[in-house]
Formats: C-alpha cells, structure tokens, sequence
C-alpha cells in the first residue's frame, strides 16, 4: 500500500504522479491510499521517491486482510471486468461491420484491438474467467476475418482445436441433457433445433449414467458437445457447426457465458436470467419450458444488432 501526500506545488508534479499511479492500474482505497500486488511493491518507490524529493510525504507498507473474506473484498477491487467489457463491444462492432469494411481496414482495426487487449491485461493483476474469455473473443474474430476475406482458401484446425461438423450428419437425432435445464442447457437446445437439426427430439435425463442409445449428449461430463477450455456448450456448438461467424449468436453466447461461467459482465445477461428463472417456475415440463425460453432466444437474435438495424 502506497501511503501519499502529494506537494502543492508543483502541479506538474502532482499531475504526473497522479498520471502514473492511474497507468498502473492500482486501487485507490481512499484518497492517498493506493494498493498493488506485493509484488509490484518496486512499482510505488520511484513515485514516492519522487513526491519526497518535492515537500510530499509518501510511504509504502504491506497491507495483510485479516480473514479470507477481507482478502476476497481487496481482490475484487482489481476487478477488471468493466475494461474488458468495453473492450470487447469493440471487437463485437468490428464483427458486425465486416461487410461494409476493406479488408486491409479490419485487420488493422483487429490489430488495434489485439494492442489494447494488451493494455488491459498488463494491469490485471489477478486474471480470471473474463481474460479467458477475452483471448477466445479476439481469436474468433481473427477467425471471422479468414473466413470473410479468404472465402475458400484451406484452413487449419482453429486454436481451440474444436473441428468443423458436417450438419448434415446431425440431422433426425435423439439429443439428451440433464433434466430441468438452466442457462447452458436452454440455449444449446434451442440452437439445436433452431440451427442444427431442425426435427431435433430431446431427452431430459434425470441420470446421465442413463443416456439411451444412439442419443447425442450435451452439457454434461462425458457428452458429445460439452464444456471446451474457456468455451461453454453454447459457444462449443457454435464453433462445431461454423455458427460462430454470425454476431447476433456471438452476442447470445456472450450472455450464455456470463451467466453459465462469469467472465466478462454483458449488461442484457441480468434481463435474460430474470425472464428464463421465471419461466422456470411457470413450467415443470422441459419441453414446455424450451418451449417458452425458445421465445425469448428468437427474441434476441431478432433484436437489431448494435450499428446496425434489422
């Protein structure tokens, strides 16, 4: 914890300690009080350095919490997540304005992108779900760009090494999940049926020792579409059946995400959790509550797309 009194004068001194403290990405606890990992510790003692050499008063101390919940509370003031959520609407609008750009363009945007991912990760000091997530974001758009500027041209196994499916092998199936599905299991088997096997039947197993035979498991361990690195089953079904250029689900998936396994925070995923609880509590029946959250999902990928009507 850097402890600080910044002189008066002068107030280009101040502007720029001030500057620099903000560039580390540290938390201010209050006025003069600013934290970094311990390891940063050397990261404080030029700029207190700095404020003594000019009347000011600094001093760096460790700081220890005194149970795990105050610990959890330090750390989740080095949250990032608010940085990466606005990173990644940037990368969602270069997605979605793909069509209208040179391709010379978008790359150079996607490498903008690349930089300023870096820019935010050198200041998160304690990466979790929402960096994963990050990284998967701006390889599924480099993807895109391959896809979009290259039609044709023979590609290799993608970086999450998730194959290309032929839908047309998956056409007429008995798809199973656990009974009384929640996020994840929804959404999948409302992609199932709205973009991969449009006479889909499905199965909600109370045990998924007891999948029956010739069915096709998803969103469970051991099932054929499930959880891949960082991927949820959503976003694994995307990328299985080359879904995964299309925005509208891109964004469907991103709230699958938060929801299912948090990460980077999407401000319409509280909407969609509110809306898919309560019809949860309307239907008893699986089929009856796919049913009714299928509504919701059309809804969605109906919504316009961000800088772009319908």
């Amino acid at each position: 914890m850097l402890l600080i009194t910044l002189p008066t004068q002068p107030s280009s001194v101040r502007v720029r300690i001030w500057r620099a403290l903000k560039a580390l990405g540290c938390v201010a606890l209050r006025d003069g009080a600013y934290l970094l990992p311990e390891e940063r510790q050397a990261l404080f003692e030029p700029l207190a350095d700095e404020a003594r050499e000019h009347g000011g008063s600094a001093m760096v101390l460790r700081l220890d919490a005194t149970d795990d919940a105050q610990r959890m509370e330090l750390l989740a003031l080095f949250d990032r997540g608010e940085a990466y959520g606005a990173w990644r609407a940037t990368a969602e609008a270069l997605h979605v304005e793909l069509d209208d750009l040179g391709e010379a363009v978008a790359r150079r945007r996607w490498r903008g992108l690349a930089q300023a991912l870096e820019e935010v990760q050198r200041t998160d000091y304690f990466p979790g779900e929402a960096a994963l997530q990050a990284q998967v974001t701006l390889a599924d758009l480099r993807d895109a760009l391959d896809a979009h500027y290259s039609k044709g041209e023979p590609r290799a196994l993608p970086d999450h090494g998730i194959a290309l499916l032929d839908g047309g092998q998956f056409q007429g199936k008995r798809w199973a999940t656990r009974a009384r599905p929640w996020v994840d299991r929804l959404a999948s088997a409302w992609l199932i049926a709205r973009f991969i096997d449009k006479q889909a039947e499905f199965v909600w197993l109370a045990d998924v020792a007891r999948l029956p035979r010739g069915a096709i498991g998803f969103d469970f361990d051991g099932a054929r579409f499930s959880h891949v690195g960082p991927r949820v089953t959503f976003e694994v079904l995307l990328a299985s059946f080359g879904l995964d250029q299309d925005p509208r689900l891109m964004r469907i998936g991103a709230m699958v995400h938060c929801l299912d396994a948090g990460g980077i925070p999407v401000p319409e995923a509280i909407g969609l959790e509110a809306v898919l609880a309560g019809l949860r509590e309307m239907h008893n029946d699986d089929d009856l509550l796919l049913a009714a959250a299928s509504g919701v999902f059309d809804a969605l990928l109906a919504a316009p797309t961000e800088g772009r009507t319908a």
